[in-house]
């Protein structure tokens, strides 16, 4: 490559960069990976939930839970055994949560922009409405909220790592973070579309799946922070059943996982827990919260 060219990939990069960090589209599409070789969820049992989103059946199994090198509420280490189940491959998108709110009546987040979930954002994450809420979609489409434990695996898979992709810090086209400093500008721009992220950076360094986890599900660290069913309790992971941890039976304020678009990177480990009172979305005002439902696996 002569010193012309080298200068134009620099370039091109440094365009594609600030794109990513602005939120341009097309950011997305500068570093292209073709691969010949199956993706990662074509490993495992998928189905169709009953709005048309993709489900990933995680297997049975044991995985390590919590970090003794976290924070407190991170610790200990344990081992956890899950029964098999469904989890969404990808967040729940605004347009298919405009259209539970379109025909059940539910209360609109403050925030919402009915146009936006239908036209430009329509694949971006559902964001900004209470846990009841986030339960309520789950239950409408015969699913329901992942526990924590379930949540967890599903993003960190058997191997300990630290990240839904490995070990490697995240960068801005691994995930959609640190957003913080320049804050909320659109759904469109804000947010990443749920099916993004398997380009990039991450590919350029040997990520050939980009952001997915283990098991094939998409942005598990970063874009929306996500609720979970469990109730939170910052010493559980002490006393926690070994088999299917439901999470503590009563509480004042709910566990969400994976970090968001506003958030530092160490808040999309994997391990990172969080916990809100159920409605403090619709109090805050707040874009940062979304979900993905989780379903049993009939016997």
């Amino acid at each position: 490559m002569n010193r012309h060219n080298k200068r134009g990939a620099w370039l091109t990069f440094v365009i594609g960069m600030t794109g990513m960090v602005l939120g341009w589209s097309s950011a997305f599409a500068e570093w292209k990976y073709e691969s010949t070789e199956p993706p990662i969820e074509s490993q495992f049992e998928m189905i169709e939930g009953k709005d048309g989103a993709p489900m990933i059946k995680i297997p049975e199994g044991e995985f390590l839970m919590g970090a003794n090198d976290g924070s407190r509420n991170e610790r200990p280490e344990h081992m956890v055994r899950l029964d098999s189940y469904y989890i969404d491959q990808f967040e729940v998108t605004m347009e298919r949560y405009q259209k539970f709110l379109d025909e059940t009546n539910h209360d609109l987040p403050p925030l919402w922009d009915d146009y936006a979930a239908l036209e430009e954002a329509k694949d971006r994450p559902a964001v900004g409405m209470a846990w009841d809420s986030a339960k309520a979609y789950c239950e409408w489409v015969g699913r329901r909220l992942p526990t924590e434990a379930e949540w967890e695996k599903g993003a960190r898979g058997t191997d300990g790592r630290r990240y839904p992709w490995g070990h490697m810090q995240p960068f801005v086209d691994i995930a959609r973070y640190n957003f913080g400093t320049t804050g909320w500008v659109s759904y469109e721009v804000t947010l990443a579309p749920v099916k993004s992220g398997v380009t990039g950076m991450s590919i350029r360094h040997g990520l050939k799946e980009g952001t997915k986890s283990p098991y094939g599900l998409y942005h598990m660290a970063g874009n929306a922070s996500e609720w979970v069913a469990d109730w939170y309790d910052r010493t559980y992971y002490e006393e926690s059943p070994e088999k299917n941890p439901p999470g503590p039976k009563e509480g004042e304020r709910k566990v969400y996982r994976g970090g968001s678009w506003e958030d530092p990177p160490k808040w999309l480990k994997v391990t990172a827990r969080r916990s809100a009172e159920p409605m403090f979305p619709i109090d805050a005002n707040d874009l940062t919260i979304g979900f993905r439902c989780a379903m049993d696996v009939k016997k």
